[in-house]
């Protein structure tokens, strides 16, 4: 059946003549070492416009070209589908690793400490741990394949500056923000005003409810409203950039220059992800990442003023001594609870049982296949499922029986943090000041 909720999001009809399933043959032979999946990486398109291509239309295409399995099996990819749907954030960002799209700590950090989920509408949430983009009016997030990528490509470090062009929802910037730090610079610039007023709603509610706002020490991103091709000439030069729509080649030399030398810029360009080094004043270091298909960039409109719109972006604030202090207190804290743990460590006490997910290797992997504007459900497995499936259960079934049932539960997370400020002899404004008065 096909997916109701799937085929609302993106105002597609279902098309009677569409293929009831796709069951391409992807046997594969048994392997030493993962291969990673490589994803068409494609994005919704926004306002259903089709994606600027040379050749024939997409619609033209698919009256010519026959609904063979492997190419319904292709097209699934470039929405994404790189790797298998999660239960829950943790264990998409497990199936990210194994895939070999995160590939460093410092991006696991970023992913795991922020749910997916959060930033969908709530009818929609079911959806959110698949590798799939999503698109709502002008709401829109990335697969996570590809957002995996580009954290992985800009090489983020504490202390950088940070410009999204197409900040969207605001996930991906919150996710740099933990990477950046207190002194780094997190902007975004964005054309709809109702996706900003979205992406601050969904900010707001990070940083008062998340406990992984006080195990980072978070670069609160800031966004305005315009559109990207039309930023001020004299804004300042940013360490890392990355654009979220499709650059054509006239607007490559526009984005080079907001880099600072050294600074790296991933994009779209020519409908692959590309990755840009600045080396020099003139010089740069240019490398293909992976084919994707993303909307194009929405060119600047002048027809009712017939003047540009220039886009300021916001100044480098110095911080003040008042929130430097706080930045330093909650450091230190931090530091004492690390010794802390490590000293209890150091005194033979365990740490408490960690709760062991339950994963199923092998499984059959339920997808909602995307051909042009038809939607429909669709099973895609390998044959190997049906007679290693069993197997797989059985093998599984002694660490079940060999769990004791104090490990089955969760133990519910602590904030050590948050506990330890408020055990100090302070008054009780300070006490919410150095917890950025953040609920419970």
């Amino acid at each position: 059946m096909r997916s109701a909720a799937a085929s609302a999001q993106l105002g597609s009809v279902y098309s009677p003549s569409a293929p009831a399933s796709a069951e391409p043959s992807r046997a594969e032979p048994n392997r030493a070492e993962p291969k990673r999946a490589e994803p068409n990486g494609a994005e919704a398109e926004p306002n259903g416009a089709e994606l600027s291509r040379t050749g024939p239309s997409r619609a033209e295409r698919s009256r010519t070209e026959p609904s063979h399995p492997l190419s319904v099996y292709r097209r699934l990819l470039k929405m994404g589908g790189a790797v298998s749907a999660g239960e829950d954030n943790d264990e998409l960002i497990d199936n990210l690793k194994e895939a070999q799209y995160i590939r460093t700590e410092l991006v696991e950090q970023a992913f795991r400490a922020i749910d997916r989920a959060d930033y969908y509408l709530e009818e929609f949430k079911d959806n959110a741990y698949k590798d799939l983009a999503w698109k709502h009016g002008n709401i829109h997030l990335s697969a996570p394949c590809i957002y995996s990528e580009v954290m992985e490509a800009l090489d983020l470090q504490p202390g950088l500056s940070f410009l999204n062009l197409g900040s969207g929802t605001g996930y991906l910037s919150s996710m740099v923000g933990l990477i950046l730090g207190p002194f780094g610079v997190n902007h975004g610039v964005e054309l709809h005003s109702d996706v900003i007023e979205y992406a601050k709603q969904k900010l707001d509610f990070f940083i008062k409810t998340s406990d992984s706002f006080d195990k980072f020490e978070f670069c609160e991103p800031s966004f305005v409203i315009g559109n990207c091709l039309e930023i001020s000439p004299d804004c300042t030069q940013y360490d890392r950039v990355y654009c979220g729509a499709g650059v054509q080649k006239e607007h490559e030399d526009y984005m080079k220059n907001l880099l600072k030398v050294g600074g790296i810029l991933v994009m779209p360009l020519e409908e692959k992800l590309t990755k840009i080094t600045r080396t020099g004043p003139s010089a740069w270091e240019t490398k293909k990442i992976l084919a994707v298909s993303f909307a194009p960039l929405i060119q600047p409109n002048h027809a009712d003023s017939g003047k540009s719109r220039l886009v300021h972006l916001p100044p480098v604030a110095v911080r003040s001594l008042q929130d430097l202090a706080r930045i330093a207190i909650r450091g230190t804290i931090k530091k004492i609870i690390h010794q802390e743990a490590m000293s209890k460590a150091g005194n033979g006490l365990k740490n408490p049982p960690r709760f062991k997910r339950r994963r199923v290797r092998r499984r059959r992997m339920e997808t909602i296949v995307f051909l042009d504007k038809e939607v429909f459900a669709s099973r895609i497995s390998s044959p190997s499922d049906d007679n290693n499936n069993s197997e797989d259960m059985e093998d599984e079934r002694p660490e079940e029986e060999d769990t004791k049932p104090s490990e089955l539960k969760p133990e519910p997370p602590v904030n050590f943090l948050r506990e330890k400020v408020l055990s100090l002899p302070l008054p009780d404004p300070l006490k919410y000041y150095l917890l950025y008065y953040r609920e419970k």
